[in-house]
């Protein structure tokens, strides 16, 4: 497996603060060699595919898609070795982070409504700047989601990502267990974007509860969270969650709510507007 910690460094020649993920014998392993050359593949090919050209409306769309591209972690630098005989650990420079969304969640720090919403509008916004490139990440969860002392908020980790033009098989292996869409539970061929808004609707949950939504212990036991948490009697498989709030959230999750569901919504106008969302009736489905 690859080791990669980050140290923190400062630029001799810019002054400036940056990350430094040291990959040590990067080529030891095909599997791993794949994911590192992968990461630097898709981060430069973002940057090309949402800066070029587009006639008279390439002046707005850079400056749109510029804003979303802070929120997506870039590579500054790749430090090369001296000799080629010597090249068998890889030095990936990045921006530098204070911490990451794992560790703010399961901390003492207050998470207000405010903090919620910021952080969700800045996960869709560099979402939307992968997206935008045909870059699924497809392993989106609190820990690959690095944060600064004002709160910014920047996605990282695309050793999992790919493009939407491949065409080799989607194996379903490919994001950490509990922030898994159900598809990928399934082991589809073929699956979209969609995998990633599941995951960003898992950590929401998880910002507001502090807790996981599906903390699954294999897929079999993640397909039956998923399944068997959501009740329309609120019967005693919906009450594994002891936090009201994730019941009330998984029920918005996965279908219509009822007015009791939106009890934990403490802003009015949010609760407005849920209510105003079209309405689905609960099915059963069957083989």
């Amino acid at each position: 497996m690859l080791f990669s910690p980050y140290c923190a460094a400062v630029n001799r020649e810019t002054h400036e603060e940056v990350a430094i993920k040291k990959i040590i014998n990067a080529f030891n392993n095909k599997i791993d060699a794949k994911r590192t050359l992968r990461e630097i593949k898709l981060l430069h090919h973002m940057d090309h595919e949402n800066n070029r050209d587009l006639g008279c409306f390439s002046m707005v769309l850079y400056f749109i898609y510029s804003s979303f591209m802070l929120h997506v972690i870039a590579i500054k630098d790749i430090i090369r070795p001296p000799k080629k005989e010597n090249f068998n650990d890889v030095c990936i420079v990045y921006d530098l982070m204070d911490t990451d969304l794992h560790r703010i969640i399961h901390s003492d720090q207050e998470l207000t409504d405010d903090h919620c919403l910021y952080f969700l509008c800045q996960l869709l916004w560099g979402l939307k700047y992968a997206h935008s490139a045909n870059v699924l990440h497809r392993d989106l969860k609190p820990s690959n989601l690095f944060l600064n002392e004002n709160c910014e908020l920047k996605i990282g980790d695309f050793g999992l990502a790919r493009t939407t033009s491949e065409t080799d098989f989607m194996t379903e292996y490919v994001v950490t267990r509990w922030y898994r869409a159900p598809e990928l539970l399934l082991n589809c061929s073929e699956y979209t974007a969609a995998v990633d808004i599941w995951s960003v609707g898992c950590i929401l949950g998880e910002i507001i509860t502090r807790e996981p939504l599906f903390p699954g212990k294999d897929y079999v036991h993640q397909l039956r969270l998923i399944t068997e948490m959501y009740r329309a009697d609120g019967g005693p498989k919906s009450r594994r969650l002891q936090n009201p709030s994730s019941r009330c959230l998984l029920r918005l999750l996965l279908g219509s709510a009822d007015d009791c569901s939106l009890e934990f919504l403490r802003s009015d106008d949010v609760r407005r507007y849920v209510k105003q969302l079209p309405r689905y009736p609960k099915r059963q489905f069957s083989a």
